[in-house]
């Protein structure tokens, strides 16, 4: 008989069945031939009754073993079947088949059913995982196209004398340059924290010192885009990387310059017994629900278009993510009171390693 889990079962019940008899067979055998008489001696012996004994307990065996064997069979197929399916399921995986899933059959136990319902959202996620990583490659390639093709044409036009060398001009490629590190720079950051390797240089600081500083790199940012802002900072202590909040904070506010110019900007800082918080809400447009729900994805923009003429990325608000969910918090956004959108960065008071 193969070596599987039916098999297991079905001999397990069996043996169970035999111990069964044995107690039952050899008790009555001590009690009939040895027991008995020594209770009632004057009992004579009837050796028909004793045969007539061992032919019902061989009935008896032989029902039991049927019944144990049937039984068994009927438990094995119940706990081995989604196990089968689960292996069926697991060898497509490891061949590159993601949507591959494991299925129930009636009747399954509760635990049978944890296990397809877990491996089936693992599954999902590498389904999902994939995907984003082929859509991530090829907006990668598309985001260094564009800015590497400007440059080429640019160098190749002064190789060609066909534009004249000034300091513009050579302020203009400086800039693409510029755009090519930040966006290496933005995806480095990406793959740190997926990894969980995003180092962080803990200290105490104020978020409200930290906001204000965010604010004022961005002044003339802020001006040009036609933004007015309105503050609320209240003292909010913690334990966490100044420099990459401090790039959270940009990349939340550059956000606001993008994509709801001529807007109102609150910014919001403070603390409540779970948290603290960097709140900032804007007047603009904002985004429906689906939409919402998608802004922290990278490379996703609002517009239709994935072209670069709102100057981003699609790495902003993903990074803000990342740098909060690294410091054991989290980003979220939600619509703003005032129309418009709000995000908010939330962290702990203390970093998890510190708790």
């Amino acid at each position: 008989m193969a070596n599987n889990l039916n098999s297991r079962i079905v001999r397990a019940m069996i043996a169970l069945t035999l111990l069964a008899f044995a107690i039952v067979y050899f008790g009555l055998i001590a009690y009939f031939f040895f027991i008995y008489d020594w209770l009632y001696p004057e009992f004579t012996d009837d050796e028909f009754l004793r045969t007539g004994d061992i032919v019902t307990l061989s009935l008896l065996l032989g029902t039991g073993i049927l019944t144990a064997s049937f039984l068994g069979w009927i438990l094995a197929r119940r706990i081995a079947d989604p196990l089968k399916s689960v292996a069926a399921a697991a060898r497509k995986v490891a061949k590159g088949d993601f949507s591959a899933r494991a299925s129930l059959t009636r009747g399954s136990f509760g635990e049978a059913t944890d296990l397809v319902d877990d491996f089936n959202q693992m599954a999902g996620r590498l389904q999902r995982a994939e995907a984003e990583l082929k859509y991530s490659n090829s907006a990668i390639a598309h985001e260094l196209r564009t800015p590497l093709t400007i440059l080429r044409g640019r160098l190749q036009g002064l190789l060609d004398g066909a534009f004249t060398p000034s300091p513009e001009l050579y302020g203009r490629l400086i800039n693409h340059v510029d755009d090519l590190s930040a966006i290496v720079e933005e995806l480095r950051t990406l793959a740190l924290s997926n990894a969980g390797q995003l180092d962080l240089e803990y200290s105490h600081f104020d978020l409200a010192m930290e906001a204000e500083a965010a604010l004022a790199s961005l002044e003339g940012h802020l001006n040009g885009a036609g933004i007015t802002i309105t503050r609320q900072l209240s003292s909010a202590v913690v334990n966490a990387d100044r420099s990459r909040l401090r790039q959270a904070f940009v990349a939340v506010l550059e956000n606001c310059c993008r994509y709801a110019p001529q807007s109102t900007v609150h910014i919001e800082t403070g603390m409540v017994e779970q948290y603290v918080f960097f709140r900032c809400a804007d007047t603009g447009p904002g985004l429906p629900e689906e939409s919402r729900a998608r802004a922290f994805e990278r490379f996703w923009r609002a517009e239709d278009s994935r072209g670069r003429s709102g100057g981003g990325s699609g790495l902003g608000l993903p990074i803000v993510k990342a740098i909060a969910q690294a410091h054991g918090g989290d980003a979220l956004i939600f619509p703003s009171t005032n129309a418009g959108l709000a995000v908010e960065i939330r962290l702990p008071h203390e970093p998890s390693h510190l708790v």
